[in-house]
This record gives structure tokens, C-alpha cells and sequence, in this order.
């Protein structure tokens, strides 16, 4: 017992002489400072609101007693030669325990991802209709379903907030940017006159990624949780 009473003491008396920590600036006049002693400026304890004056005596920063006491709501006991401080309860903090990672898409994303394979699918088969079908290829339909996809990418990366979301949106990116290639490939084709048959896009390599990618990111969205999809990179 008297070896812990020994301690605290101790422990007491190196806190009292510590460098004073916190913003230097003139004490409240209405805080009293011991005889002899150099007014430098205030203590301030990181979790508690309130300062304390801190006085210069014989060249060391120093607080009162009573002014720590008061500051840390603390309580004082004095037994003889000895003074000790104790912390009540609801002053000791516990560390604070850093924020899990939300796993799983946020339901904002979610929503405005299954929106933006829905445009992505509609713009594929547009083309898919016009090379089996032998139907023109008007570049206008063409630049009006970018614009609407780039405005729908654009609400699901506004929409981001867990983890799984941020490692899905790049995907969902890459998609829309091999769906740009392939429609600027055929388009190219139809300006040069170039013969396309029904069944090209049956070989091509560039859609059956896109087919991959998209069928990826839809069981992603069943499972709702990110699963790497190679076809989307």
C-alpha cells in the first residue's frame, strides 16, 4: 500500500513539473497565481474542455493543485505528507475504437449501378439490332446513349461510400469504355462502307468481354458484395 501511495505521489509531482502543453496566452485575471511566480500562459487537456493557468517558479512551468484537480474533474484526498488524485469514472476515456469498413455495396450505390448496366445493356443491343439486322448506324443514337451513360456513371460514383463500392466503380468505368470501342469500331466500318456481316460481333473478342463484364458485375449485385471480375479490367 505504501509503496502504491509512493507512486502516485511520485507519478503526482512529474505531472505537476511537465513542459505546460496548449495554447500560450495571458491567464483569466481571475485566476490567482502562487507569490513570486511569472504568469506564462494556460494548460489545456486534450478531452476535457477548460483551461489552467500555468505560473513560472524557479525556472519550471507549474500548475496549481486545485487548477488540475478542477480541470480533469478530478478529486483531492490529503492524508499527513501525502496528496492524491483521483480520476472519477467518467474522466478516464477509453481509446477510441477506429470505424469498421462498411462491407457489402451502400443501397445508394446499388441502385444507381443496377441503373448503369441497364443503360450499358440497352446501348449494346442497339448495336447488336443494327449489324444483325442490317440496320444503319446513326451516330447521333450513338453520342446520345454516351451522354446518357456518362451522366449515370457519374450518380454512381456520387453515390460511394463502402469499400466494396469503391472497388466496384472502376468496372463498371472500364465497361462503359470497351462498350465506346466497339460502338467506334462498327461506326467506323459503316463511314468507310465497309461490309458488315450479321454475325461479326459472334468472333468479336471486344463484345464477348463486354458480355463477360457485364454478366460479372451482375452477380455481383445478386451477391451483393465486390467479387473481382478479370473480362471488366
Amino acid at each position: 500500500m505504501e509503496k502504491r501511495v509512493l507512486a502516485i505521489t511520485t507519478a503526482l509531482a512529474a505531472l505537476l513539473m511537465l513542459p505546460a502543453i496548449g495554447r500560450a496566452q495571458a491567464p483569466p485575471q481571475s485566476e490567482s497565481v502562487p507569490s513570486g511566480s511569472v504568469p506564462s500562459g494556460t494548460l489545456t487537456v486534450t478531452g476535457y474542455s477548460g483551461q489552467a493557468p500555468i505560473f513560472q517558479l524557479n525556472g519550471k512551468s507549474c500548475v496549481e493543485l486545485e487548477q488540475l484537480a478542477r480541470l480533469t474533474q478530478a478529486s483531492l484526498t490529503f492524508k499527513a505528507n501525502q496528496i492524491i488524485l483521483t480520476l472519477s469514472p467518467s474522466s478516464v476515456h477509453a481509446p477510441a475504437e477506429e470505424p469498421k469498413s462498411k462491407q457489402g455495396f451502400s443501397r445508394g450505390f446499388l441502385q444507381a449501378g443496377i441503373e448503369q448496366i441497364g443503360v450499358i445493356r440497352e446501348w449494346r443491343i442497339g448495336i447488336v439490332n443494327a449489324i444483325q439486322n442490317g440496320f444503319p448506324l446513326p451516330e447521333d443514337w450513338f453520342s446520345a446513349q454516351r451522354r446518357i451513360a456518362d451522366k449515370s456513371l457519374a450518380l454512381v460514383s456520387a453515390a460511394m461510400s463502402t469499400d466494396d463500392d469503391r472497388k466496384a466503380f472502376p468496372l463498371l468505368s472500364a465497361e462503359l469504355n470497351d462498350l465506346q470501342k466497339l460502338s467506334d469500331h462498327y461506326l467506323e466500318m459503316r463511314k468507310n462502307a465497309e461490309y458488315i456481316a450479321p454475325g461479326s460481333l459472334d468472333n468479336d473478342p471486344l463484345d464477348q468481354q463486354i458480355v463477360s463484364c457485364s454478366r460479372g458485375l451482375a452477380a455481383m449485385v445478386a451477391d451483393n458484395k465486390f467479387q473481382d471480375e478479370a473480362s471488366c479490367h
